[in-house]
């Protein structure tokens, strides 16, 4: 586990643009470029973590977190999203991301990490589960993609 930088940028792409192309996990409708996931990776480095897993070079996964809400007193609250690449993932990388992740966040003052789960996605919902996060309510037909609404579930964990 370490700092991502805009280097990881590829890295990074080849696990998220699958995902933005294919599914629903995300509700961007058209992947960004290597070029935009290295410009994120830079400005949510600025203020937020962002960690990488990797093997051999290759980036297995990544985490990061960023704001929550706009009102200032929300400053305390973070997003929080992990994504693992398809041949890493149930290996525990998801896991290790979010236990490096969580003390960094308290470390910063953070105190709450929410989560937002497109459902249904059973596979994440469980990893949140397991680190600590609990069930706070569905959004329903909040976002339209594949022509098709679609609900997002929220988990909160205090840090």
């Amino acid at each position: 586990m370490r700092p991502a930088t805009v280097a990881d940028a590829a890295g990074v792409h080849a696990i998220y643009a699958p995902v933005v192309a294919h599914t629903t996990i995300s509700f961007e409708e058209v992947p960004p470029s290597i070029t935009e996931m290295a410009a994120r990776i830079e400005a949510t480095s600025k203020d937020y973590p962002y960690l990488v897993a990797e093997r051999d070079g290759a980036v297995l996964g990544y985490a990061y977190a960023s704001q929550h809400r706009t009102r200032a007193a929300y400053r305390w609250s973070v997003d929080v999203t992990v994504y693992i690449a398809d041949e890493a993932r149930r290996s525990g990388v998801g896991t290790a991301l979010y236990a490096h992740l969580f003390p960094e966040l308290a470390e910063r003052g953070f105190h709450a990490a929410f989560a937002g789960i497109a459902l249904p996605n059973p596979g994440s919902i469980a990893l949140h589960e397991r680190m600590g996060f609990t069930a706070l309510g569905v959004y329903r037909e909040v976002g339209s993609k594949f022509g098709r609404w679609h609900d997002v579930g929220w988990w909160q964990r205090l840090l």
